[in-house]
């Protein structure tokens, strides 16, 4: 089940980045460094009294606009506004009702969902009081908050995730779910039919859990195969271009529920910014990943055209692939023809070759031969004269694949060795297509005789 989304929107300047970011607990609502590329952070995960949810930061939303820029605004808050399963109204206390204030309240009672009506920058008792002017937009009741010094933000919180779904019918149990994600037009729609052009011995629909969604299930002796689609997103032309920072939205519901992500791209277009913003959440998410290279057909035509040489031409291109997937160099690359058929049916092959990798449990004794093997070829660094020791290594869990060192201080590990492990787990046992999960904890014994000794030492 995806997590719940909670989009802030409102008209400019009513502090809706502020309360994302007091929300978040981080200033993430313009810029956020995550593995391999550098983002406009629209969207953050965050919690409330045990409720995971995703939040959304809109820009300023004017319904009355002809400027072009201020319509592309308008258009990604649109798009928020209707995948939200909780709207949060965000209205400036300082400045009172405005006439815009009127025309975003309209817009929101035609969306039909949960609106929660929150009057900002009421710091003082007598804002607080003229807030109750709000309730003329017939919202219900408005409530006081300040983003900038979190008052009644709890509050708000509180009936927020109030309003999230439950009782939702739990989806049957698969083999693996695979979400089929990417930019508008690169082709994901045929993909998914292309896939589906092979005989299977059940192929039926069933209602996703994401809005616009429908899974398709597939029934064969390995076991059931969930796809799910997010090709509902076919937006085009100039003014609309801005939207694909918000197509993602879909592209993250997707990816909550989905063991796998098939990663669609445009293989005339090249790996665009919106390819990475993905795949570094897929990695965020712990979740299997297929870069798949679409248009294959088209490329190769391109390539004799300009007289490209044709036998190097993948391998230039997987070069391409990996170097703009840094922070991914697992994952396998695939190039295909949706149109053609090309390779098209190593993609589910290929999936569920990275969910089997997903699943896979090394045995202790091999696990810790591999990792004494690469201590014993390049040492952990020493800071101030101390170096990480490392005593003894299990697997924790599958789905990601979670191992468990247990050293002599977490605090001395530098994340350059860290990475160091990784690729040489990587190297020993394989995981093509999965992130791995590397957690450090300090050995119980020198946990206690570090207590110890603080104790000693506050005694003399």
């Amino acid at each position: 089940m995806p997590k719940p989304l909670v989009a802030i929107v409102g008209r400019p300047n009513v502090g809706k980045s502020t309360l994302f970011n007091r929300i978040v607990g981080a200033p993430l609502a313009i810029v956020e460094a995550v593995p391999g590329t550098t983002r406009d952070r629209l969207y953050a995960d965050s919690s409330w009294n045990g409720r995971a949810f995703t939040l959304v930061d809109t820009g300023g939303l004017d319904p009355t606009t002809t400027d072009d820029i201020a319509r592309r605004v308008k258009a990604q808050a649109e798009l928020a506004i209707a995948e939200a399963d909780v709207i949060i109204f965000l209205v400036d206390g300082k400045e009172g009702l405005t006439a815009t204030d009127r025309d975003i309240a309209e817009v929101l009672r035609r969306a039909q969902k949960p609106i929660l009506l929150a009057v900002n920058k009421a710091e003082s008792e007598i804002r607080r009081l003229d807030s109750v002017e709000f309730y003329e937009l017939g919202l219900g009741d408005p409530w006081p908050i300040s983003a900038l010094q979190g008052s009644n933000v709890a509050d708000l919180l509180d009936e927020v995730v109030a309003h999230f779904p439950v009782g939702e019918v739990e989806e049957a149990p698969a083999l693996v779910r695979i979400a089929i994600v990417g930019r508008p037009n690169v082709g994901k729609s045929s993909l998914l039919n292309a896939m589906l052009g092979e005989e299977r011995a059940i192929v039926h629909e069933a209602p996703g859990t994401t809005r616009d969604a429908i899974d398709t299930v597939i029934e064969e002796a390995r076991g059931r195969i969930v796809l799910i689609d997010t090709a509902g997103i076919r937006r085009r032309g100039r003014i609309e271009r801005g939207i694909e920072k918000y197509s993602v939205l879909r592209a993250l519901r997707a990816i909550d529920r989905a063991d796998v992500v098939l990663l669609v791209m445009d293989g005339l277009d090249g790996v665009a910014a919106q390819d990475t913003h993905i795949a570094g959440y897929v990695r965020e998410a712990y979740k299997g990943l297929v870069a798949v290279v679409n248009k294959w057909d088209l490329v190769r035509e391109r390539a004799r055209a300009e007289k490209l040489r044709g036998d190097t031409l993948a391998q230039e291109y997987t070069a391409v692939v990996r170097e703009a997937l840094n922070f991914m160099d697992y994952v396998p690359v695939l190039f295909v023809s949706a149109k053609t058929g090309q390779r098209v049916p190593q993609v589910l092959e290929t999936a569920l070759a990275v969910q089997a990798e997903r699943g896979r449990r090394i045995a202790t004794s091999e696990l810790n031969q591999a990792v004494q093997d690469a201590l014993a070829r390049h040492a952990p660094p020493a800071e101030r004269g101390r170096a990480l020791k490392v005593y003894y290594t299990t697997q924790a869990t599958t789905n990601p694949p979670t191992f468990v060192f247990f050293v002599n201080n977490p605090q001395l590990l530098h994340f350059s060795y860290e990475r160091y492990l990784e690729n040489q787990l990587r190297a020993a046992f394989g995981f093509s297509g999965t992130p791995i999960k590397l957690v450090f904890r300090q050995r119980e014994k020198n946990r206690t005789q570090m207590n110890a000794d603080g104790r000693r030492k506050n005694l003399k």
